[in-house]
């Protein structure tokens, strides 16, 4: 028989072969895949098309199955989802860039130093503003006063935030200024004062008085904060992130960057909370688009332990004539709360102290009744009450937590606590048990944007030092699996999001990170120290 005939029905087999695979944009092999599936499974390929994932699986199988336009073998390289920060504040972010950083002075002369510094680069700048600073890493713990910033800054007014966003420290020109005196006075606020004069330091809703002055950003600069904003994050592994607590103007100005495909990351908004956005949003429901949802509310309970805003059941131990104080009032977070439970939108409620988690969970607990879908958030959830824990459990009440959050303030933690009560404070893992499930955030730029910080936090219960020795109350630290996932697959849950992102699995949308190292596997000390290689964002490559 003619050689030619034997080989027709081998070539025809080969050439249906190759025109039956299928078209994908991409095809990653020889990866070492952490797909954060139902499974946790580990694959060493995927494909990729339209921005999703349509395969997972072995290499073999999938380049046998598509024919591609682009392929990357990654050497055995480590892939994960993208990191999901379920509560940070993105916009802020974007403003401190424009500001003088303090983060990290280890005085107040260091501050000064600083902001001399950013004068000089500033000389034109109206006002001059900071954030960063932590009176508890000074050799004096307590909160400083204007005088030595009064002698460095005699005509230009100055605002400082503290690093947790609920303290601003300013100058006599910024008190005039706004019109603080003595006597001034703004409910779930305080102005700090000595010898019956403003110290210049005003807590909470007091700092309102001087932010009602401070020129603020247009849409057009709000854009480019974002745009600058946006570059960190991608850089850092950061896919998606939730925005707690934002305008509608900023909401739609996000909106318009996404349309415009100038701004490519994800963004869970939290609507801030007033009666004109409450009108407003209410009536129009949630809504979601490819990179934008907004179907949440950011509600203030108390404020930060740091400078004593968090509302405690007892008073602080180390300031026993105050127990912090609410932000708002018990009647008014019950209308509220009673108000988007009759809605679809999500409640999420800053709460730091014990008295505000116990407020806010019997609140939840009244609406919700029992197990349910609704996802309502503690964010935070700082320091609970022993007899307080069954209630996220009960409610299905979602922890959203920050682990740096721990290891920052670890050093002074059990001063303002007691050693009792600091127990029941920072507590990641009794607060996963409830559900099974917890989210990991940052609260950047309160905290760094880095997520493999709040990793290494979580796991190690250690500063970027290391330090202590053997970790932080090691009761509380959960395995590196779980951590994972609250980074990714349960962060977007926390969202309603896990149904498009979070994983790496078919129908998904193609986010995901490649690192120089195995962070399931490398030693803790060596963990923030691993670098982002890619991010990619709907099977396009970021970073």
């Amino acid at each position: 028989m003619n050689r030619l005939v034997l080989l027709i029905p081998v070539l025809l087999t080969l050439i249906s072969g190759c025109s039956s695979r299928k078209k994908a944009d991409l095809l990653v092999t020889n990866a070492h895949i952490y797909t954060a599936d139902s499974s946790f499974s580990v694959a060493d390929a995927f494909v990729v098309k339209d921005g999703k994932f349509i395969a997972v699986g072995p290499a073999t199988t999938l380049k046998n199955e598509y024919e591609a336009d682009s392929t990357a073998d990654l050497g055995g390289q480590p892939v994960y989802p993208g990191f999901y920060d379920p509560h940070a504040h993105f916009l802020g972010l974007g403003q401190v860039l424009s500001q003088a950083d303090l983060v990290g002075a280890e005085s107040y002369d260091e501050l000064l130093e600083r902001l001399k510094v950013f004068r000089k680069q500033h000389p034109d700048a109206l006002w001059l503003t900071g954030r960063g600073w932590d009176q508890n890493d000074w050799p004096e713990k307590t909160f400083p006063t204007k005088e030595k910033l009064d002698a460095a800054f005699p005509d230009v007014p100055v605002a400082l935030m503290r690093v947790d966003g609920h303290a601003l420290f300013v100058n006599s020109k910024a008190l005039r200024l706004a019109q603080v005196t003595a006597g001034s006075k703004l409910p779930g606020g305080e102005i700090i004062l000595a010898n019956g004069q403003p110290t210049g330091i005003l807590v909470d809703n007091a700092m309102q008085l001087i932010k009602r002055v401070i020129p603020q950003p247009d849409l057009s600069d709000k854009a480019n904060m974002l745009l600058a904003a946006e570059k960190v994050c991608v850089s850092l592994g950061l896919t998606s992130i939730s925005d707690a607590g934002i305008s509608p103007d900023e909401i739609n100005l996000i909106d318009s960057l996404h349309k415009s495909n100038k701004l490519k990351i994800r963004d869970y908004a939290m609507v801030s909370l007033g009666e004109p956005n409450l009108n407003y949003f209410l009536k129009r429901g949630p809504f979601q688009t490819d990179r934008l949802t907004v179907r949440s509310f950011k509600l203030y309970a108390d404020g930060a332990l740091g400078s004593r805003g968090a509302c405690l059941r007892k008073p602080y131990s180390d300031r026993p004539e105050t127990g912090g104080f609410l932000l708002l009032g018990p009647s008014e977070l019950e209308r509220v709360t009673k108000l988007l439970y009759d809605s679809k939108f999500q409640a999420n409620t800053h709460c730091i102290g014990d008295s505000a988690n116990h407020l806010m969970l019997d609140l939840y607990g009244k609406l919700l009744k029992g197990k349910n879908d609704r996802r309502w958030r503690i964010e935070h959830a700082q320091v609970v009450s022993a007899d307080d824990f069954w209630k996220f459990g009960r409610y299905s009440i979602i922890p959203s937590v920050q682990p740096t959050h721990a290891t920052s303030d670890m050093y002074w933690a059990t001063e303002r606590l007691g050693p009792i009560r600091v127990k029941g404070a920072y507590a990641f893992k009794d607060l996963m048990k409830q559900n099974n499930l917890i989210a990991f955030g940052s609260d950047f730029p309160v905290e760094a944007v880095n997520p493999l910080f709040g990793f290494h936090s979580a796991v190690a219960r250690q500063d970027a030092k290391n330090f202590p020795k053997g970790g932080y109350q090691m009761e509380n630290a959960v395995d590196r699996k779980s951590a994972l996932l609250a980074m990714t697959r349960w962060a977007a849950y926390a969202c309603f999001e896990d149904h498009l992102r979070g994983s790496i699995a078919p129908g998904k949308q193609a986010d995901f990170v490649i690192l120089d190292r195995d962070i399931m596997t490398a030693p803790a000390p060596e963990l923030r120290a691993t670098k982002v290689k890619q991010t990619w964002i709907s099977g396009e490559r970021v970073f």
